[in-house]
């Protein structure tokens, strides 16, 4: 196995004619990771960082990005982007005239579909009037606002940088300026009761978003939470109570689910993350950026070097990519089911052979026994989680760890 920051031609030459690969290769998708946030939250196991992004950190890490974009061209040549993700870290610590640099640079270097959506994640704590219309101008088609709760005390205690004003003022000029957004909320906080979840589902019903996200707190390892975990976080049941409030909700809104937490009106779901559950490619660039690319050898993952100045001093070494693997047939497998069964209409059982090169037959038995124990759909059209395998969706997709 190569070492990690091997060039990507090494990595290549090396894969055996076998190595399971796509018919033809999926839709691809550019996710680009600016890591710098006000603070970091107790509860966020992301790749952030507090210290840096002044105005020459900025800059500097533009250029890496470019740089970085540049070296992977080759992998990617002659390919098409349908959608773009700008995520964080606090891209919106970023000032509109910047997003505009690093998309003019992604124009001229990608080959973007007409109609590609390019989102921007943004918080309400960065927010400043007018903007959002800035990141409009520059080409962003849809936003997504951490805004996580409107109760001042919960924010606090999730050491968010926001209140519940700015918090409603950022919605407000993200409907104001774009057709697309989304507003991400968290339940079972600490502290947090059937009548507190109630009254930010009203608010944020209220504001109409055409798509939001709704996910539990889960205590990440390697964050604060983990080491000092809040003692009044609500149990499994309280919980689970708590995300059939959120469905309810989400119905009589006229949001369809089409996500395990996500929800959106018709015509409003996040193009670039529908990619991603089907088992589309993207590349991943930016300091920890995931990525996932098809060859004609087969599917590789690349991960980018974490801590911001390492990665822009390897960049600069023409080494961006701290490490490399290919798939065999066993992660594809496993990483096919995580995705799609992720999405509550599941997806065609043809999709699995034209995007992994793979038969069905290699899910042998695991089919029947989900199927059995009411975790999956009996139609053999379709790869879709019950509702209850929606329910217990890692008890599901642990079924495609198993040799």
């Amino acid at each position: 196995m190569p070492e990690p920051g091997a060039p990507r031609a090494a990595v290549l030459a090396g894969l055996r004619p076998e190595s399971p690969r796509p018919a033809s290769p999926p839709a691809l998708g550019l996710y680009v990771h600016l890591p710098w946030c006000l603070r970091k939250c107790p509860y966020c196991d992301f790749n952030s960082h507090e210290r840096g992004g002044d105005d020459d950190d900025q800059e500097a890490y533009l250029d890496a990005l470019i740089a970085d974009l540049e070296t992977a061209l080759p992998a990617i040549w002659g390919r098409s982007v349908s959608t773009v993700f700008i995520g964080g870290g606090t891209p919106s610590l970023f000032p509109p005239e910047r997003i505009e640099r690093l998309l003019d640079a992604i124009r001229a270097r990608l080959r973007l579909l007409p109609g590609a959506e390019i989102t921007l994640e943004a918080n309400p704590g960065t927010f400043e009037r007018n903007r959002f219309a800035g990141y409009a101008r520059a080409g962003v088609t849809r936003l997504s606002i951490g805004v996580q709760s409107f109760d001042d005390a919960a924010l606090q205690r999730l050491g968010r940088v926001h209140d519940s004003v700015q918090a409603e003022a950022a919605i407000a000029e993200a409907a104001e300026h774009f057709e697309h957004f989304n507003v991400d909320l968290m339940f079972a906080l600490p502290g947090q009761d059937m009548a507190g979840l109630e009254r930010d589902l009203a608010r944020v019903r209220a504001w109409r978003p055409p798509h939001w996200s709704c996910y539990q707190l889960t205590i990440e390892p390697n964050t604060l939470f983990a080491r000092f975990t809040p003692p009044d976080i609500p149990g499994p049941d309280p919980a689970d109570e708590m995300f059939d409030a959120v469905l309810a909700c989400a119905a009589d809104s006229g949001l369809e689910r089409y996500e395990v937490s996500a929800f959106a009106r018709p015509g409003h779901r996040c193009r670039y993350n529908l990619e991603v559950w089907r088992f589309g490619d993207y590349l991943g660039i930016g300091a920890g950026a995931h990525g996932k690319i098809s060859g004609h050898d087969g599917v590789v993952r690349q991960v980018r070097w974490r801590h911001p100045r390492r990665y822009m001093a390897e960049v600069a070494a023409g080494r961006p990519v701290e490490s490399e693997r290919r798939l065999d047939a066993s992660d594809m497998v496993f990483e096919f089911a995580l995705n799609a069964l992720r999405l509550v209409e599941g997806v065609p059982s043809a999709l699995f052979e034209t995007q992994t090169g793979l038969s069905l037959a290699v899910f042998g038995s695991r089919l029947a026994r989900a199927v059995e124990d009411g975790l999956l759909d009996p139609d053999p059209t379709v790869l879709r989680a019950t509702p209850l395998g929606l329910r217990f969706l890692n008890d599901l997709t642990e079924r495609f760890l198993e040799a």
